[in-house]
């Protein structure tokens, strides 16, 4: 393991459109191996990393319309869509000879292990990247709150969100050219400027349980390492106590 990492146990959070790079196809072999090697580049460091992903670029359960179709029922698809851009990931990653594990929140035994808090905890101390799919298991959360759930149960010292955008903004850059970027913002300050970094209840479990989060561009090769390595890599999310916390 090296000596300058940051941070040593992290739950990453990538999105469904990671898996597609914004193309039309739901999972497309330029998104899902330039996240395979991000990850395995920071995997190469010797952080212990725990993935959870969406399943937007396939299905969002929460955005599905379809009449008679109940919200439960379409959240339950949305899990689905996780799992499959799960399988996609562990079977890429471990082309790379990443050794991974895969646990879902729905019992899918087939293709995963069912998750299991002590269990996904050894997997990492054994240097396996674990990809936790299938959200929390349960309808009407969303799979923010699933990786801070995730990140506090296992124990991570940061969550991770991997976007497109370089870190957090005072208003949406691509709509004003004028937003300013933060290198650093409180949780308090989320919550007046009513910033969407995560969603609301992810960020009531990260403060209420010390976690702080990094909000930076995936997209950008070797920023993944860098974030680990302490570099000024997008928005450190947290006041001063849960960064010391974090490292």
């Amino acid at each position: 393991m090296s000596d300058d990492l940051r941070f040593r146990r992290v739950l990453l959070k990538v999105s469904g459109e990671a898996f597609s790079q914004g193309g039309d196809g739901a999972i497309e072999e330029a998104g899902v191996s330039a996240l395979a090697d991000e990850i395995a580049d920071a995997h190469a460091l010797g952080v212990e990393i725990a993935v959870v992903n969406g399943g937007g670029n396939i299905l969002r359960g929460g955005q599905t319309r379809i009449p008679g179709l109940s919200r439960a029922t379409a959240d339950h698809m949305g899990m689905l869509a996780t799992v499959i851009n799960a399988l996609a990931l562990q079977d890429v990653l471990e082309s790379r000879g990443i050794a991974t594990r895969l646990l879902t929140a729905l019992e899918i035994r087939p293709v995963a292990e069912p998750y299991i808090r002590r269990r996904c905890i050894r997997h990492l101390e054994k240097g396996r990247v674990v990809i936790l799919a299938a959200g929390t298991g349960h309808p009407f959360f969303t799979t923010d709150t699933t990786a801070a759930l995730r990140g506090i149960e296992i124990g991570a010292e940061v969550l991770l969100k991997g976007t497109k955008v370089d870190g957090v903004y005072d208003k949406d850059p691509v709509l004003h050219p004028d937003s300013q970027r933060f290198d650093r913002i409180s949780f308090e300050e989320v919550y007046r400027r009513k910033l969407k970094v995560m969603d609301r209840t992810a960020i009531t479990m990260c403060i209420e349980n010390r976690l702080p989060i990094v909000v930076f561009d995936m997209t950008a090769k070797g920023n993944l390492a860098g974030v680990l390595r302490g570099a000024d890599i997008g928005t450190i999310v947290g006041a001063d106590e849960e960064i010391a916390h974090g490292r």
